[in-house]
């Protein structure tokens, strides 16, 4: 036994050879072959899982916020008092500061858009033409016709579709400002001109784009905005920039970075991150404990076993290192197997989900709950090693307590009642 150990590094290859058939138990002692079984089983499935929650949550958030932040800027300023009006020279100085790639006058209010039986409110966004096609989000999401020069609007896919609207239609808009005089509110009628699909469902049915100087018109506000976007070429510098372009900006304009105008809504998106992962970890140390059982059992079953190789020269070091590696051996081949099933899931889970989709007839990502119309994915490496390093990491600790009783065990005292 002392040859074997030598110079056989921490382990040796008959420790290994002992481990692993340990844990192919004979049919009498097959019990402890289920358990096992069943410990690679659900550190396998935690971790897969785990994986696979946590890529759909990365791809949920890096798209929703890569809409959400094409859809309205990185740094928005308004009036504290209402509409106002800037000067070219302000606008001038907030486009010369460092990293602003562009500073879009707006024009945002509501209105209730009618088109035959159909009736229902919209968020009116009103832009020049020349920055709707500077915007990529805007010129992507162009699904069919063209952003009007003067008169007219865009309408996004779901509000056309639930509507029944083509473009070329003229729809009717109804201000809920009521004229100066008194009386009922304006109304004015708008051909759409193109139909647009940012791919959040939110926009796409309760949001429509017009010119800005329509906008204006419509809601009779002269010369005035009611927003100033900046568009930053990083935009985690937003935080950064506020104070700068607070200073260049009117004293009677507020600012907001991106994260103030959405804090709490990605805020939510990342606790429930946070949550669910710290749950379905349980599942990783639900396994680790079968692990410890486990091998609890197989030190009972292999009493005898271990008291001959005792006897036959092998210390309390290598009986150690046997059912470390046969507690190990499970946590990593699962933990492996659960790293490939999880990737592979994660890599293809819009296509899982159109096929359980198919096969059920139902939808399990309704996009009028979860904002986006296909279910994200974003795998990270960092996090897929971290998820691997913890599930092997258990599975190691699991095995210390059974090893070392192992070890402890009385050669004498286990024979003696065989």
């Amino acid at each position: 036994m002392a040859e074997q150990r030598r110079g056989a590094g921490p382990f040796s290859a008959f420790e290994g050879w002992v481990a692993f058939r340990y844990l192919r138990a004979r049919k009498q002692e097959g019990f402890v072959s289920v358990i096992a079984a069943f410990s690679f089983l659900g550190i396998l499935l935690g971790v897969a899982t785990l994986i696979v929650t946590l890529a759909v949550f990365n791809g949920f958030r890096a798209d929703l916020l890569g809409r959400v932040l094409g859809f309205q800027g990185h740094l928005v300023a308004f009036g504290t008092t209402g509409p106002f009006t800037v000067a070219e020279a302000d606008l001038a100085r907030a486009r010369a500061l460092p990293g602003v790639l562009a500073v879009n006058p707006l024009v945002d209010g509501q209105a209730l858009l009618t088109y035959r039986d159909h009736a229902g409110g919209v968020a009116i966004k009103a832009l020049r033409p020349e920055d709707f096609a500077k915007r990529t989000l805007f010129a992507q999401a162009l699904k069919e016709g063209a952003f009007p020069e003067s008169d007219g609007l865009l309408i996004g896919k779901r509000l056309a579709d639930k509507a029944g609207i083509r473009v070329g239609d003229r729809v009717t808009l109804l201000s809920p400002n009521a004229a100066p005089e008194g009386g009922m509110p304006r109304s004015r009628g708008f051909p759409v001109t193109g139909i647009f699909e940012m791919g959040v469902s939110e926009f796409d049915q309760n949001v429509a784009l017009m010119p800005l100087a329509t906008a204006q018109g419509f809601f009779e506000l002269g010369d005035a905005l009611t927003t100033l976007e900046v568009v930053l070429a990083d935009p985690e510098q937003a935080p950064a920039l506020q104070p700068a372009l607070s200073a260049a900006l009117p004293a009677d304009l507020a600012v907001r970075t991106w994260q103030q105008v959405n804090g709490a809504f990605f805020g939510i998106i990342e606790t429930q991150r946070n949550v669910v992962s710290l749950i379905l970890g349980m599942i990783v140390l639900v396994a680790a404990f079968n692990v410890v059982s486990g091998l609890i059992m197989l030190v009972q079953d292999k009493g005898r076993e271990i008291a001959i190789l005792r006897t036959m020269g092998a210390g309390r070091g290598a009986i150690l290192r046997i059912f470390l590696i046969s507690g190990a051996s499970i946590g990593i081949f699962g933990t492996l197997a659960g790293v490939a099933l999880g990737v592979l899931v994660a890599s293809e889970v819009e296509a899982i989900r159109q096929a359980f989709q198919s096969l059920t007839g139902t939808d399990p990502f309704n996009a009028q709950i979860y904002y986006l119309s296909e279910l994200p994915s974003r795998i990270d490496v960092g996090q897929v090693l971290q998820v691997a390093l913890l599930s092997i990491g258990l599975s190691f600790l699991a095995t210390l307590y059974p090893a070392w009783r192992a070890a402890r065990l009385d050669p004498v005292e286990a024979l003696r009642y065989e």
